[in-house]
């Protein structure tokens, strides 16, 4: 062994790799290219084998990796079946949830069908406003406290794991859209992306507040619906990408697995 003055500065400790790495979350966790869709038969959970925790898995190498995504997952749904996956030994937990607490798949059915009389204008927006309240903002409000509620419960039952926690893939460009492609009238592009905005702002407030790490992979343009297949992180109603209707391709998971194990490191 060679030694150096006391000046010198040792070289950087490697991340420490985790031990027991376990996934929780909804469809937009589990699911990636339709071809590798799989049910698992101990839950019925839909998954896909190239969703971003099993990359992030295949680049982190953990001892154990325990995927207890579902697809239709609700906070309620993480807490019971999918946190029993978590125990003391976990050393780190990803989590991505909320979006079906406030009734992504409605939306997404409601606004589609309310763009087919009126393609131009905001029936979306009309219909959710309507009364003077909107009603998926307080949605979104009232999901806050579930989002608490799983974040406590998995720092209870591992206090020691890192915990990293996403939001939601662009699913729109800025504004126009790209209907019927994409069947959301043109004047309510805006106003569907600002509920995209509240949610993902909402889940970033109560990672941080309860001391998680949050990744947001909505900031980056150009990878919405509306775009070439071979750019799409999203894909369309029809889909075109190998994916599930409105829901991350193969390289929109890849994209959130680099984010994730950027912020897990």
């Amino acid at each position: 062994m060679l030694l150096t003055s006391g000046t010198a500065s040792a070289a950087p400790a490697e991340p420490a790799e985790a031990q027991r790495y376990v996934a929780l979350g909804d469809s937009y966790a589990s699911l990636g290219s339709l071809t590798k869709v799989y049910v698992d038969p101990a839950t019925g959970c839909m998954r896909s084998k190239d969703n971003y925790p099993a990359r992030v898995a295949e680049g982190m190498k953990p001892g154990t990796f325990v995927d207890a995504t579902c697809a239709g997952a609700v906070t309620d749904g993480v807490l019971s079946p999918q946190l029993d996956a978590v125990t003391p030994e976990t050393d780190l937990v990803t989590l991505t949830v909320g979006g079906n607490d406030i009734g992504f798949a409605d939306i997404a059915l409601r606004c589609g069908l309310l763009s087919v009389t009126n393609p131009l204008g905001t029936p979306c927006q009309d219909h959710y406003t309507e009364g003077g309240t909107d009603r998926l903002a307080k949605a979104i409000e009232d999901t806050a406290p579930k989002v608490d509620r799983v974040l406590a419960a998995i720092a209870d039952r591992a206090p020691e794991a890192k915990v990293v926690v996403t939001g939601y893939l662009r699913i729109l460009p800025p504004d126009n859209g790209c209907w019927p492609l994409m069947p959301i009238s043109r004047g309510d592009v805006t106003y569907v992306n600002s509920v995209q905005d509240k949610l993902n702002g909402m889940i970033a407030d109560r990672a941080r507040a309860a001391g998680a790490s949050f990744v947001d992979p909505s900031t980056t343009g150009g990878h919405d619906v509306c775009q070439a297949p071979s750019k799409r992180w999203v894909d369309g109603l029809l889909p075109l990408s190998n994916g599930t209707p409105i829901h991350p391709t193969a390289a929109g998971q890849a994209h959130v697995a680099e984010l994730v194990r950027g912020a897990a490191g």
